[in-house]
């Protein structure tokens, strides 16, 4: 008899599928309207920024719309969080506001299973943007990053890493060189087994060097024991042979491709170039687990989403709690840039560097939700 009579109630303690997908429905709706506007926001402030920034230089409005379009992904994607935050918050208040999140949990609906559609929808958000927003962004990014060189700053790349080594091109009055390394010593600036390629104007070939090595020093990279050949040419071996650029560790180190203009899924295969190339591959490292740790960062928002709207709110407090999420969303941004940037200065380790506002949030969260609801 007791059994027959804890069954009804063991079915009224699941969420119902009906509830579930309507729960999900109110979350995207929230989230593709705060998306929306938000984007909308950004695209004008980045319009008007390069309109400000291109303003004396020969750019039309078309390049301005487009420079903006094709930067628009990558800070749609750095504000994802916000957004989830934000319509997590816009779910939960109203449905409580409507009294549905009430009845629901009269009917023996506990607070974790009512945020399960939710947790599931933002853990889905992340994904995709992990895995689809993040590499169309990072394409873009590149295309703007190249523009902006081109129209603003007026320079162009000339540094490449791939599997066969390090690529350098450096102008100087005489021409232009094309150097190639098989690997490097960052912190000394060594190139090992070094071949330099020198053009009079940009493609009248002049004559090739085959060093063992070459040391960047101020004004002029000096090549150790090179094998100078011209055409026509026996070659002559010098044990020191000067090599006049502009360059410094600094420029070279700029060059590198930002790890925002990397897809997610070719940062693992860049960063073992990187390392095989001798550079410091910190920077694409902590991109790389940043944005694993993204999905865990959307649940987390959710959560903390929850303990300021799931519970009835009397008159006049709505704008206090509104603010309270806005002020825990730009101290959860300001965290996570802060040990973002401990990070990168090699202080912390990588996965803690990455890995703690989106853990510090999640924890935070379930530990106010257990309070306000089992304290």
């Amino acid at each position: 008899m007791s059994i027959a009579a804890t069954q009804p109630a063991m079915r009224r303690l699941r969420i119902s599928p009906t509830l579930t997908k309507y729960i999900a429905r109110q979350f995207f709706f929230w989230f593709a309207s705060f998306a929306f506007a938000i984007v909308g926001i950004i695209f004008l402030a980045t319009v008007v920024d390069l309109i400000d920034r291109l303003a004396a230089k020969d750019a039309s409005l078309g390049i301005v719309f487009q420079m903006a379009l094709l930067k628009l992904p990558h800070l749609s994607q750095e504000v994802m969080a916000f957004t989830v935050l934000f319509a997590a918050m816009t779910t939960f208040w109203r449905l409580t506001r409507s009294h549905e999140l009430v009845v629901a949990r009269a009917a023996g609906v506990s607070v974790w299973q009512f945020l399960l559609p939710v947790l599931g929808s933002a853990l889905l958000v992340g994904v995709l943007t992990v895995t689809a927003l993040n590499p169309l962004a990072s394409i873009l990014l590149s295309r703007f990053e190249r523009m902006e060189a081109n129209y603003i700053r007026n320079e162009a790349s000339f540094l490449a890493v791939s599997k066969t080594g390090l690529w350098l091109r450096q102008v100087d009055a005489e021409g232009q060189s094309v150097i190639h390394a098989a690997r490097v010593s960052a912190e000394s600036a060594l190139l090992h087994n070094v071949i330099v390629f020198r053009y009079a104007d940009e493609d009248r070939f002049l004559d090739r060097i085959d060093a063992d090595s070459a040391q960047l020093e101020s004004g002029q990279w000096k090549l150790f024991e090179a094998w100078l050949s011209r055409p026509g040419e026996p070659s002559a071996f010098h044990e020191t042979l000067d090599l006049p650029t502009d360059l410094t560790v600094d420029k070279i180190q700029e060059s590198f491709a930002p790890p925002e203009t990397i897809s997610f899924w070719n940062l693992p295969e860049f960063i073992e170039i990187m390392d095989a190339a001798g550079f410091s591959a910190l920077p694409h490292r902590l991109q790389l687990n940043r944005l694993l740790a993204l999905p865990m960062l959307f649940a987390a928002m959710v959560l903390l989403s929850a303990t300021f709207s799931m519970r009835p709110q009397r008159r006049g407090r709505v704008g206090l709690v509104i603010m309270a999420g806005l002020l825990t969303g730009f101290l959860l941004y300001f965290l996570s840039n802060f040990v973002f940037a401990i990070g990168l200065s090699g202080t912390i380790p990588v996965v803690l560097a990455a890995w703690t506002p989106a853990g510090v949030s999640l924890m935070l969260g379930v530990a106010m939700l257990l309070h306000l609801e089992d304290g």
